[in-house]
């Protein structure tokens, strides 16, 4: 399918990337994921090529991050330790993802990563609904934030459904963990974005992507000031239900389309 033309813009062929990037973006913004996944998916359907839909939803992600980010530092949701450990591993991890998906269909692992990504959402909701969550440092973070990246820019999406998942299973606060990975997260998809452009070049900004932008940057700062006021119990079932939902979502159609 050809690219949209960017000259033919009108609000009401806008209006609905403008509100799914407006929805995706709010989750997102409170629960440290969704935003890529939600969106890829929308441009897969609407028949853009995956190396495009995912070099689309980085370039738009490069700016709602950037305004999430500095909500969530204003909001005081920042772990700066753990952005450190996060976002360096996490943009080397970016490139070479950029590198392979630009290069060579990776398609083939999916099935078992969205898999993986479900059996971690049942358990975060089991342990959010039968226990109070019990807060602890991190140990394992710079691997995290390097297969975070790599799987993000190859599938389009999947650094906060990996890393924010897996550092609550470790113990995490999850306002500080949300906050952080959404922080250190601008980071990685302006490197992302930057790679596919000198694989992909300007193609992949589509009047879908357009949609989204305006959408997702609207919504921006709402997700912090919510991150910042929803228990963490309650923060941690929703992240165990939108991970469970978006997967098994993602397996279904990997699988059976």
């Amino acid at each position: 399918m050809p690219m949209f033309d960017l000259t033919t813009l009108s609000f009401e062929t806008l209006l609905p990337f403008i509100l799914v990037g407006f929805a995706a973006q709010i989750v997102d913004g409170a629960l440290g994921m969704a935003f890529g996944v939600i969106s890829n998916t929308l441009l897969l359907w609407v028949g853009v090529p995956p190396a495009a839909a995912s070099a689309g939803v980085h370039t738009v992600e490069t700016f709602t991050t950037a305004v999430s980010g500095i909500s969530h530092v204003l909001h005081k949701n920042v772990n700066w330790t753990l952005f450190l450990r996060l976002m360096i591993p996490g943009v080397i991890g970016g490139v070479l993802g950029a590198y392979v998906l630009s290069n060579i269909d990776a398609s083939t692992a999916k099935p078992f990563i969205l898999a993986y990504l479900t059996s971690i959402g049942v358990y975060l909701l089991y342990r959010g609904l039968r226990y109070p969550p019990k807060q602890k440092e991190p140990k394992i973070v710079e691997p995290l934030g390097l297969v975070g990246g790599f799987l993000d820019a190859a599938g389009g999406g999947g650094w906060g459904p990996v890393v924010t998942s897996n550092l609550l299973v470790q113990g995490a606060s999850p306002r500080t963990t949300i906050g952080t990975v959404n922080t250190a997260e601008f980071f990685l998809t302006a490197t992302i974005s930057a790679t596919f452009i000198t694989q992909l070049g300007w193609a992949a900004f589509t009047q879908a992507t357009v949609g989204l932008l305006i959408g997702g940057v609207l919504a921006a700062p709402f997700g912090a000031m919510l991150a910042k006021r929803v228990p963490a119990k309650t923060l941690m079932v929703l992240v165990g239900v939108i991970l469970t939902i978006t997967s098994l979502f993602g397996l279904y159609r990997a699988i059976w389309h």
